[in-house]
């Protein structure tokens, strides 16, 4: 029963981060599903792009927010947010990639999790 629980909040999370996304105008904002993933080290992915280093702080504080607002809950680890190519906030079972474009195409994480269950969410 814990687990059903467990996997309601990692959507509700995901869920949260994504309505942050969407208030700042992330493009190319994608959904990963790794629960299926053996040793996956989260339930979802929650990956975007920004166009500079205004709109990535943006899309970082408007995350935060709808997410403190959903949950209460903080990240557990935040990376990135002074270089602002790859911010990286962990939430545990919900990891949020934000990218500058250039960086996006880089690192590739999509193919890197070729297994996972990839949605697409319209903007």
């Amino acid at each position: 029963m814990t687990e059903v629980k467990g996997a309601q909040n990692s959507k509700t999370l995901s869920e949260a981060v994504m309505r942050g996304m969407r208030e700042k105008k992330a493009s190319d904002v994608v959904l990963m599903d790794l629960r299926n993933i053996g040793n996956a080290v989260a339930d979802y992915f929650v990956i975007c792009s920004g166009n500079s280093d205004t709109q990535i702080d943006a899309i970082s504080d408007s995350i935060e927010d709808e997410v403190q607002k959903a949950t209460s809950s903080d990240p557990w680890r935040k990376e990135g947010k002074e270089n602002k190519e790859w911010v990286l906030m962990d939430y545990a079972d919900v990891v949020v990639h934000i990218f500058r474009k250039d960086r996006r195409e880089f690192y590739s994480l999509e193919k890197l999790w070729g297994d996972a269950i990839i949605t697409s969410i319209e903007e």
